[in-house]
């Protein structure tokens, strides 16, 4: 994976193996999570971070 902060709804799609629209409907329920957590969000990304932690339940230690 990239260094990247933020992961663009298309490299969901692919790491997920799904199709683009439904990637960005990941990419919002997401969004919607950190929202309700109090964090801003942009649409069409989510934070990389918090990506990996929900899809393969990573503990990241940065």
């Amino acid at each position: 994976m990239s260094n990247q902060t933020f992961i663009h709804a298309s490299e969901v799609a692919a790491v997920l193996g799904v199709s683009k629209p439904y990637a960005y409907k990941v990419v919002r329920q997401l969004n919607k999570e950190l929202k309700e957590k109090g964090f801003l969000t942009i649409s069409g990304k989510v934070s990389r971070r918090y990506f990996e932690e929900r899809v393969y339940d990573l503990q990241v230690n940065e």
